[in-house]
């Protein structure tokens, strides 16, 4: 679909536990500045495919994994991350009682020469994010508030920000929008789009096709661990997906049977 490089490539993923057989020969690849929902009933694979994706999983034998061109043979969490994955869970896995700064660098402090932390420093550098890429002019909104003070799409901004300061790849959007008003998911995916235009990529999952089908530029769609359908939005209207997602609920297949 592209002639560039992926920067993530599946090639004939499968992942069985037990007796279920979660993902079944998935092949899909991302590529660099381009956003991607991820459709797909519940029980599709949805879950298994991105856990795999960041590492938590482990492919069956014979399944392969691609990062910019490179296969990588041992894939794990820490892997994964070191590439550059990171994922922002629905619980946006923040800190509420925190102030926003030491939710921006949780894990990843800023230090002085003398090792120690560089607070003002990560005050300071936390102005500057959230002027520059979350749009908060007003002098109410500083560093030092908490973030259970900040409303659910902001903390999206401030999840997704931090991901991208720290040179995200590739950000992976579990159901970002889930529990918010008309608002904030605009807020939200207004975020979401400065993820493309800042050259990095996402896979945006969840279930409402009428948040994925604006933000995305192409969309997969798994039903039962397989691929059944792999659109560009050029390709296919937002009522045409939706007949689609409805057929292949009831027979695992896109398309009506000639």
């Amino acid at each position: 679909m592209s002639s560039e490089t992926p920067i993530i490539q599946l090639k004939n993923v499968s992942k069985t536990f037990g007796e279920v057989r979660s993902l079944s020969d998935v092949s899909l690849e991302i590529y660099p500045g381009e956003i991607v929902g991820l459709l797909g009933d519940n029980g599709a694979g949805k879950s298994t495919l991105v856990k795999t994706i960041m590492g938590f999983h482990e492919p069956d034998q014979g399944g392969e994994i691609w990062f910019k061109g490179e296969r990588i043979t041992e894939w794990n969490v820490a892997k994964a991350r070191s590439l550059g994955i990171e994922t922002i869970y629905q619980e946006r896995a923040l800190c509420e009682q925190q102030p926003i700064w030491r939710n921006m660098f949780m894990g990843r402090e800023m230090r002085n020469k003398y090792r120690m932390l560089d607070v003002k420093g990560m005050r300071e550098e936390a102005s500057r994010l959230m002027s520059e890429h979350m749009g908060f002019t007003s002098t109410a909104v500083h560093p030092d508030n908490t973030v259970q003070t900040m409303s659910g799409g902001e903390k999206q901004g401030v999840a997704i920000t931090r991901a991208l300061y720290f040179d995200a790849e590739l950000v992976i959007l579990d159901e970002p929008t889930v529990g918010l008003s008309l608002s904030e998911t605009k807020k939200t995916l207004d975020f979401i789009q400065r993820i493309k235009t800042s050259g990095r990529s996402a896979i945006f999952i969840d279930h409402n096709i009428f948040h994925i089908y604006p933000a995305v530029d192409r969309m997969i769609v798994l039903d039962r661990g397989k691929v059944a359908g792999n659109y560009k939005k050029s390709e296919i209207s937002m009522d045409e997906l939706i007949e689609s997602m409805y057929r292949v609920a009831r027979t695992g297949n896109l398309k009506e049977s000639k």
